[in-house]
């Protein structure tokens, strides 16, 4: 009986090192196979799609401030208190239009004292002219000397000094009751009013009694950075940047609303140094504004467009992003992916990237679940057509400085 019992132990662990030996041997195998993810050595099937060339344009937004075309401060020439003001804040006016009156008594009193001025020294000159009448023949005739004529002569000269003295005298008093009536120097839209009527101004006072912008035509001012300006101009022809900007496409200008406004402008001019602080160019584009729809010191967003023929466009989710780099996975000839590093431009197309190096045409990448992956990885590819990549998405601001 006891002989018995240990035979069966015996065979009981003969028979559970088998299996352990079995289990050893299954895992060895695995390995071997290269240790998939899912079920022990399945290969599983991942769609892949053939890079390919195609043309595109991409929208690059800056942040902008708008001016108009000609922005006038108004300001006294002369203190006074406003007397009246013709106008309204935000009023259009035109060239020439009287805006502020200044009281004017006290220069009006100044005029007429400045015409009595002149009056005397008219009255003098003629005295002076009589004089000098009398001794000519006097002195022809021997009976005074040539000293008394000199003197009339100087005595007249001197009353003439005085008459042009008291004639500019006059016409600055005129000069200054002028400046009560204060006109627009341009045409354009009136701005804020700091003074009241009542209040007393001068040339002096910190700030204007009112702007003027003339935004008929309005600039937009942005900066873009050296290495984009380079891109931007590059291959244009002309003899200076002027006309190397009129060969650039349109721009469009995105309002603070995020819309788009309805009418296109042109880059006209760039500044001739780059910032050294921010290692940027400041560029000039202007827009057409005929009804007023922008206003100066509006903020927005200047959308250049860029052309690109015969490049590489990938989708957003075939990619991952890594420390700031960007990668995919390529798919060799033994079906093993590698993650590759990739160059590309961030631009407005709709969920794809266009890319600049790291891929050629005919390489294969996979398109879709590359969460699941890992660089050596073994995959089953499956070929799909991505379909057209370059379809613009202009109406989202994705672009950034």
């Amino acid at each position: 009986m006891l002989v018995e019992t240990k035979i069966k132990t015996i065979m009981q662990i003969k028979r559970i090192g088998f299996i352990l030996i079995m289990l050893i041997a299954v895992s060895c195998a695995n390995k071997h196979k290269g240790g998939q993810p899912g079920m022990a050595g399945q290969v599983n099937e991942y769609p892949v799609m053939t890079v390919k060339l195609e043309s595109t344009q991409l929208f690059k937004d800056y942040t902008t401030t708008l001016k108009g075309q000609q922005t006038v401060e108004i300001r006294s020439k002369i203190a006074g208190y406003i007397e009246k003001i013709y106008v309204d804040e935000g009023a259009y006016v035109k060239k020439g239009q009287l805006l502020f009156r200044l009281n004017a008594n006290d220069l009006q009193a100044t005029v007429r004292s400045a015409n009595a001025q002149v009056k005397v020294a008219e009255a003098e000159v003629n005295a002076a002219q009589i004089n000098l009448g009398k001794t000519k023949p006097l002195v022809e005739k021997n009976i005074i000397s040539k000293f008394d004529l000199q003197s009339d002569e100087a005595t007249l000269r001197a009353k003439e000094a005085q008459l042009a003295q008291a004639k500019a005298n006059l016409e600055n008093a005129k000069a200054n009751l002028q400046y009560t009536l204060i006109t627009s120097p341009a045409e354009g839209t009136i701005g804020t009013f700091p003074f009241r009527v009542g209040s007393l101004v001068s040339s002096t006072s910190v700030d204007p009694l009112t702007i003027v912008s003339n935004t008929t035509k309005m600039y937009a001012y942005f900066s873009i950075n050296e290495k984009e300006f380079l891109i931007l101009t590059k291959g244009l022809k002309g003899k200076n940047i002027q006309e190397k900007f009129l060969k650039l496409p349109g721009v469009s200008l995105v309002l603070a609303d995020n819309s788009e406004y309805e009418r296109p402008g042109r880059i006209e001019t760039a500044s001739g140094m780059i910032d050294q602080s921010t290692g940027t160019v400041n560029v000039r584009a202007s827009f057409p504004n005929p009804d007023g729809t922008l206003r100066s010191g509006g903020n927005g967003s200047v959308r250049i467009p860029q052309h690109f023929d015969a490049v590489i466009i990938i989708p957003q989710k075939a990619t991952f992003e890594l420390q700031g780099k960007y990668f995919v996975y390529v798919v060799g000839s033994d079906n093993k992916v590698r993650d590759t590093e990739i160059q590309v431009l961030v631009g407005n197309l709709k969920d794809s990237y266009v890319v600049t190096g790291g891929l050629k045409v005919g390489d294969k990448i996979v398109l879709d679940g590359i969460a699941s992956l890992r660089s050596d990885t073994q995959i089953k590819p499956k070929l799909v057509d991505a379909g057209s990549l370059s379809e613009n998405n202009s109406s989202v601001n994705q672009g950034k400085n």
